[in-house]
């Protein structure tokens, strides 16, 4: 019942983006770790843009396949400005885009990225589904600034994030000093390091990303533990 909740929810999140072809957007989030490693499942999707008037046309675009927008949401990571759109499917199971405007604030760390930020760190990726035999171009955060954004955030699904993403990283330097200009490195590094370090860690991975041989979580300890500012 769960898998076929969640085919459910990855189908129609890969036809709302679909149907968001011709707005300028860039996908963040859990959908946007999609692009650069195993697939995982994902509740939300997350979306940036630069202004309201681009709201507008997404209101629009998504008005026209049944979705509305939700006046309160209260259980979001990010304290920007933002809109949640839903959709009810069957047995009143709900899908959500959540569109962040001109900035994303993080909640726990106050740490704000402009929108502009984010389209300057984003290219034209495909994106592949988990549950479904479907993919889908469209404009993700590039790798490095995910990871980074990821970092910052530091939550427990961020970091099973960052530790799945980590090796592939193309300039570990540029994150590290993107970070820094913005927070703590070291304090969010000794929060990652100590989690993926703990006996319970692999077992939440594997829940996650599904099972993960040991050759390959040493490979991926090994990145996180040398993942540090040089001179």
């Amino acid at each position: 019942m769960m898998q076929s909740l969640f085919s459910i929810r990855e189908k129609e999140i890969f036809a709302t983006l679909k149907a968001l072809n011709r707005c300028n957007f860039v996908l963040i989030g859990g959908y946007a770790v999609n692009a650069y490693t195993l697939p995982r499942f994902s509740v939300d999707c997350d979306i940036v843009i630069k202004n309201a008037s681009e709201l507008k046309k997404i209101e629009t675009a998504l008005g026209r396949i049944g979705y509305g927008i939700q006046t309160t949401p209260h259980d979001v990571q990010y304290s920007s400005s933002f809109a949640r759109l839903e959709k009810k499917l069957e047995n009143d199971f709900m899908v959500s885009i959540d569109v962040l405007i001109g900035t994303v604030i993080d909640r726990m760390t106050g740490v704000n990225l402009m929108a502009d930020w984010i389209f300057t760190h984003s290219e034209t990726r495909s994106l592949k589904g988990k549950t479904i035999a479907r993919s889908i171009t469209l404009r993700i955060i590039t790798l490095d600034a995910l990871i980074a954004m990821k970092i910052i955030s530091c939550r427990p699904t961020d970091i099973r994030d960052v530790f799945m993403m980590l090796p592939s990283a193309v300039n570990k330097k540029w994150i590290i000093a993107e970070i820094s200009s913005r927070y703590d490195f070291n304090d969010r590094l000794t929060r990652i390091v100590k989690a993926v370090r703990s006996k319970q860690f692999k077992d939440g991975l594997s829940g996650v990303y599904g099972a993960i041989d040991q050759k390959t979580f040493d490979k991926h300890i090994k990145s996180v533990s040398s993942f540090q500012p040089t001179d």
